[in-house]
């Protein structure tokens, strides 16, 4: 068989495996795990797109949590901002998953080319989120894997919530104590369960200060809790230690900001709902725009990097080239990349680039390198 190989000689796998080449044709994979793969497909009746994620049973424990992520996401589905299942076929040694199709990948992957965005389009996402939180909470589910990676982007690049492997449907006063998701995305309950015994657990609570990472991330570009060494970035998650850095936070609303203090904030019992957070100032009908504050050191910061570079550019001693074809790729000229780059690193701070396999919390290790004080710093170095 085409694509995905099982290797069994049980007969009803090798049927399962038969009956869904039968009806889809498997095309380039779009992502890997430890004991899956996630492939585009066809469904041949009607040329429609799908992606498949086939699940090998390596273990009794994978098995347990593949089947309580497809029973969950069947009780879901139908819900405009959660991915929804097509249809699978299940055996004892493997499962096929056809799920909707999402072309445009994940929503960090979106973040990563566009550093940051604005107050308007993160309220678009984050409404959506929220009501998709709001519709798994109504039904007493709590997905405690909630970020960027598992939010996925449909053609129209609406948001759609992935990957429930992590999701528990809650009985009554059901509490959770178990140690499980992302760290820089972990609420200070989760972690104290894991840490002191005799906690009360944790419940639906933890994703509101999920979506409270995830908000403070669209809009700054980069977490509120990370540092290199993960004791320290946990205690400050404890904690609930984060801040709102000039000159990053300067043009944030303070609708922003406060609907993130009530989101991020230590005492479970004090956090937003969802319905909370969608009934905040934040999601109000946007006012009239206003004058723009002006900020004249980062404006004038800013100005100085681009004069720099042009002046670089200038002392260069490369073969002619068309301006047309420096506007249209620059990147296709290694020396300019590699000033394009500087310059944007030192604006932004940070930057990933293509290709390259690494921890996706690295993106946002950098700060930014120079100040007024020290213009020097932004001086690029080029070889030539």
């Amino acid at each position: 068989m085409a694509g995905f190989e099982v290797e069994t000689d049980e007969l009803p796998d090798r049927e399962k495996a038969r009956e869904f080449y039968s009806k889809y044709e498997p095309k380039e994979v779009l992502g890997k795990g430890i004991s899956s793969v996630v492939r585009r497909c066809i469904e041949k009746s009607t040329s429609k797109e799908f992606a498949v994620k086939i699940v090998e049973y390596n273990s009794p424990d994978i098995k347990e949590s593949t089947l309580r992520e497809i029973e969950i996401m069947k009780l879901i589905g139908g819900s405009p901002n959660i991915i929804n299942i097509h249809e699978t076929f299940d055996s004892e040694s493997f499962v096929f998953i056809v799920m909707e199709l999402c072309p445009n990948g994940e929503l960090f992957d979106h973040l990563t080319q566009v550093v940051r965005l604005s107050e308007k389009k993160t309220r678009v996402i984050m409404r959506s989120i929220l009501e998709s939180v709001a519709y798994l909470h109504g039904k007493k589910i709590v997905h405690r894997d909630l970020k960027p990676e598992n939010i996925l982007l449909d053609k129209n690049m609406n948001v759609k919530l992935s990957d429930f492997g992590f999701a528990v449907k809650l009985d009554n006063d059901q509490r959770l104590t178990d140690l499980c998701g992302t760290p820089g995305y972990l609420a200070p309950e989760t972690l104290s369960c894991s840490m002191y015994e005799g906690m009360p657990g944790y419940g639906c609570e933890v994703d509101m200060w999920a979506c409270g990472v995830i908000l403070y991330t669209l809009l700054s570009g980069s977490p509120p809790f990370w540092h290199r060494r993960q004791m320290i970035m946990l205690r400050m998650i404890m904690e609930g230690k984060y801040s709102f850095s000039s000159p990053e936070w300067d043009d944030i609303s303070e609708n922003a900001k406060e609907l993130i203090k009530n989101l991020l904030i230590v005492d479970k019992t004090k956090r937003f709902t969802a319905d909370q957070a969608l009934n905040s100032p934040f999601f109000a009908r946007e006012p009239m725009p206003t004058k723009r504050a002006f900020y004249p050191r980062k404006t004038f910061r800013v100005y100085i990097i681009a004069v720099l570079m042009l002046s670089r550019l200038k002392t260069l001693r490369n073969k002619p080239i068309r301006t047309m074809d420096l506007v249209e790729n620059p990147y296709r000229f290694k020396t300019y990349r590699k000033l394009i780059d500087s310059a944007a690193f030192t604006i932004y701070g940070h930057w990933v680039k293509k290709g390259e396999q690494q921890n996706r919390a690295a993106l946002f290790e950098f700060e930014p390198k120079c100040d007024l004080k020290s213009m020097h710093c932004a001086r690029i170095d080029v070889p030539m």
